[in-house]
Parts: C-alpha cells; sequence; structure tokens
C-alpha cells in the first residue's frame, strides 16, 4: 500500500481509512487502494466495513492536478471512475463515517457507500454546476436513488450545499450523531449488522444494490461523456477560475 489508504480490523468490522488530510482528495491510485481493501478483506469473512478518513474533512473530490488540460484529463477522468464503479461489486456492506464535508466526487464516494453517518455539522456539496461541468461517480443513479428525484435535481441543478440535520431530513444521513463521533456512530451501525448472519446479509445486499450497479455502469458512459463536452466549454473556464478567486462566477452560456 502506498500509505493513502489504512486498514484495521476488529472482530468481524474492518476500518478502511484514507490518510490524504486536510482534505482527503482522490486519484485513480486511492481508489484502487480502497477498491482492493475492500475486496481482499470481504475475501477474509469481514461482515462490514466503515470507510473514513483521517483530518478535518471526509472528502473534497477527485484530484486531476497530475494530468493535463484535455486528452490527458478526460483519460484519468475515465480510468478514475471506472475504477471507482468497482466500488458497487463489494458484496459485504459498507457504511460511510462523514466528517467535516464531502464536496464534489466526495459525495459521490459517500453515496456509493450502503449507509452515511453524519453529524449536524457535516456538509454535503455537489459542486459541479456552479463550476460548470457535469457530475461523475454514478450520481445520477446514486442520489435520486438515496434522496429521491426531486432532492436530487434541486442539489445538482443549484449545486446547493446541505447540512448533515437536513442531509438526515432527505435521507442522505441514515444515522445522525454530534460532531467528532461520526466514526464512532458508523462502528456501531457495522457492529448491528456484524451480528446477523453474514451469508443472508451478503445475499440480501446482492439482490437490492446489483441493480443499481448495473444502472451506474450504464449511466457512467454519458456522465464521461458530458464531462468531456463541458469541460471544453468557456463557462467550466469561468466556474474554475471564479472558485480559485473565491469570487461568484459569471456564466455566459457558451
Amino acid at each position: 500500500m502506498s500509505g493513502d489508504v489504512a486498514n484495521t480490523v476488529t472482530g468481524h468490522v474492518a476500518v478502511i481509512e484514507m490518510r490524504r488530510p486536510p482534505a482527503n482528495y482522490f486519484d485513480h491510485g486511492l481508489i484502487a487502494e480502497l477498491v482492493q481493501s475492500a475486496k481482499t478483506l470481504a475475501g477474509r469473512g469481514i461482515r462490514a466495513i466503515v470507510l473514513c478518513s483521517e483530518g478535518k474533512h471526509f472528502c473534497a473530490g477527485a484530484d486531476f492536478a497530475g494530468a493535463a488540460m484535455g486528452d490527458d484529463r478526460h483519460r484519468a477522468a475515465e480510468l478514475l471512475y471506472r475504477e471507482a464503479i468497482r466500488l458497487f461489486e463489494i458484496d459485504v456492506p459498507v457504511i460511510a463515517a462523514v466528517q467535516g464535508s464531502a464536496v464534489g466526487g466526495g459525495l459521490g464516494l459517500a453515496c456509493a457507500a450502503d449507509f452515511r453517518v453524519a453529524s449536524p455539522a457535516t456538509r454535503f456539496h455537489p459542486t459541479f454546476s456552479a463550476l460548470g461541468f457535469h457530475h461523475g461517480f454514478g450520481l445520477s443513479v446514486t442520489l435520486p436513488a438515496i434522496v429521491g428525484g426531486q432532492q436530487a435535481m434541486d442539489m445538482l441543478y443549484t449545486s446547493r450545499r446541505i447540512d448533515g440535520q437536513r442531509a438526515f431530513e432527505i435521507g442522505l444521513v441514515d444515522r445522525l450523531v454530534p460532531e467528532g463521533h461520526e466514526r464512532g456512530g458508523a462502528l456501531r451501525l457495522a457492529a448491528e449488522i456484524a451480528e446477523a448472519a453474514p451469508l443472508a446479509v451478503r445475499s440480501i445486499k446482492t439482490t437490492l444494490r446489483q441493480p443499481l450497479a448495473e444502472r451506474v455502469q450504464s449511466v457512467l458512459e454519458r456522465e464521461l461523456a458530458e464531462q468531456r463536452r463541458l469541460w471544453a466549454t468557456a463557462d467550466s473556464r469561468i466556474g474554475i477560475e471564479a472558485s480559485l478567486a473565491r469570487k461568484r462566477p459569471i456564466f455566459t452560456g457558451e
């Protein structure tokens, strides 16, 4: 392992921790490590996995800094998201402990889990339309499946940021705990799941999640194509420049 991912096991529960604080940006390599860790642990009899991160924030999304603009960036995005959808193949329940912020692709990562545990102080922020480009990570499927189509459209169209309390009210958060107790809350839920018959739980998860995984797979091409198209627009440049300058973007529709 690179040191960006750490695994610990207690009984039948595993913790997979991202270690790129403070923002825990992910790239293809980190996602590949998460997938491999989860698959390996599931093969060793683990009954539930807690996905968490070190530092102030759960995850601020994808890091394409190592790829230039143009074809290199598009290829990096394609490799990353094709790896990311393998998370949906994990047949052991995954609980995301979400502290701080889950931004952009970080929201996508949280939505790939079966459950999300957060505090009222947690922030969920789909920044895509505010930056002039299209979401990825299968959010076209996962977010509506979790919160409903109308709430998903509201969040994605407006890049609306919501806190943990609101996320709990609309179903994005499954367990609301005091700030600083996100990981503990996730571990308690994992322990509850681990007490159930493991073969039955895996079977039930596969039955419930397989249709979702297939829909994520089918929508990936659309998300990637739209990202490629929108990255080439003036609005995307305007959105990114405004974000870096901490200003409100004025989009031109070009």
